[in-house]
């Protein structure tokens, strides 16, 4: 049974080519803002360890990951507990949060991506990062790893191929 996909590749106004997915959280757009800006949340479902200097400018230092050299960022635009945008590796991430009906958050990720043919691996490694954020939400423990090589992001990757998702990019890990 392949993958169930929940990123979409896009092209977004400005032209840049983005994956971006979303999801409603059954928690309050405050709890859903620690999910993202807090190190120890974070580091239950983002890829790598990231602590965050939360102002526009600020930097956030990436690290953990045994496939991807440590490395900075920056903060490009944050609005507390709606928006965070930050750059990672040429990449931007764009999180934005939107109460739902008072309790519920709807969360948006948008991966801007730097080269278009990323898409299918980076949907590929945010389908799982997401599914243990989704697992974190629900007060679950995500088992398995969500980052580096031995988590399950190949099924995906396939199905964003066969959707036709750009790709070609080297896979950090791989050869």
């Amino acid at each position: 049974m392949p993958a169930e996909l929940t990123g979409t590749f896009v092209t977004l106004d400005d032209g840049r080519s983005a994956v971006r997915f979303s999801r409603t959280y059954d928690h309050p757009v405050d709890r859903v803002w620690r999910f993202v800006t807090d190190p120890g949340e974070l580091a239950r479902w983002f890829p790598s360890r990231a602590e965050i200097d939360l102002r526009p400018g600020g930097t956030i230092r990436f690290a953990g990951d045994p496939n991807m050299p440590e490395s900075t960022g920056r903060v490009l635009a944050v609005d507390p507990p709606r928006h965070l945008s930050f750059d990672w590796g040429g990449d931007e991430l764009h999180f934005d949060l939107e109460e739902a009906d008072g309790r519920r958050t709807r969360f948006t990720l948008t991966n801007v991506l730097a080269a278009e043919d990323t898409a299918a691996r980076n949907g590929a490694g945010w389908e799982v990062c997401l599914a243990a954020l989704d697992a974190l939400a629900r007060g679950e423990t995500f088992t398995g790893s969500h980052a580096g090589m031995s988590a399950p992001w190949k099924e995906f990757y396939a199905g964003y191929l066969a959707a036709g998702v750009p790709s070609g990019a080297p896979v950090p890990g791989l050869g």
